[in-house]
């Protein structure tokens, strides 16, 4: 099948959506967050990318830590909630009971089925945007759903953001096992 070329489009991969946790100033501060991901197994590093005029992108730099809370379908409404406005200009701190782990300034949404609190390793300054890559030092997870002591991605039940048509998916069935459908290749 024939290709097309659709221009400088970076954003056609599905996207895990979470919820940034911060403190700017004592006070709780959530945003919606899709631009993470896991970029060193040891140290345990991820990276997410905050627009450098978001409230969040402040607290961060001001406190170096931050949360990266994974929500379940059915808060779906109160993720793209926090991220359609400012905590500039809302507070935001009592839209979630938090549970406060490790860290003073990573809340930790007890909602949330999994929830990683991580310490700023570095920053990247973009022309846009700032990653922050964070070590995370602690994973909380709702016991309901873990398997076997794991994060079960069906008791979890996230949902992912893919742009450029802006839309929520529920991630679907497995389709194989990483590591191991590939070696009868071999």
């Amino acid at each position: 099948m024939e290709k097309i070329n659709i221009g400088v489009q970076g954003f056609t991969m599905p996207m895990p959506q979470t919820i940034l946790g911060c403190k700017h100033e004592g006070r709780n501060n959530f945003m919606a967050l899709a631009w993470t991901s896991r970029v060193n197994y040891n140290p345990a590093l991820i990276m997410i990318s905050v627009g450098k005029k978001h409230f969040s992108n402040v607290a961060i730099k001001e406190t170096g830590e931050f949360s990266v809370n994974i929500p379940s379908v059915d808060m779906v409404e109160v993720t793209d909630f926090v991220g359609l406005v400012s905590g500039r200009k809302l507070d935001k701190s009592n839209l979630f009971e938090v549970n406060k782990g490790e860290l003073e300034n990573a809340p930790i949404i007890s909602s949330c089925p999994v929830g990683m609190e991580c310490k700023v390793y570095d920053t990247v300054e973009l022309p846009n945007d700032t990653l922050f890559i964070g070590e995370v030092v602690a994973t909380w997870c709702r016991e309901d759903v873990l398997t076997d002591d794991v994060p079960d991605i069906k008791k979890v039940n996230p949902f992912t953001l893919t742009m450029p048509d802006n839309r929520y998916w529920a991630v679907g069935e497995c389709v194989g096992r990483a590591w191991h459908d590939g070696k009868k290749l071999k």
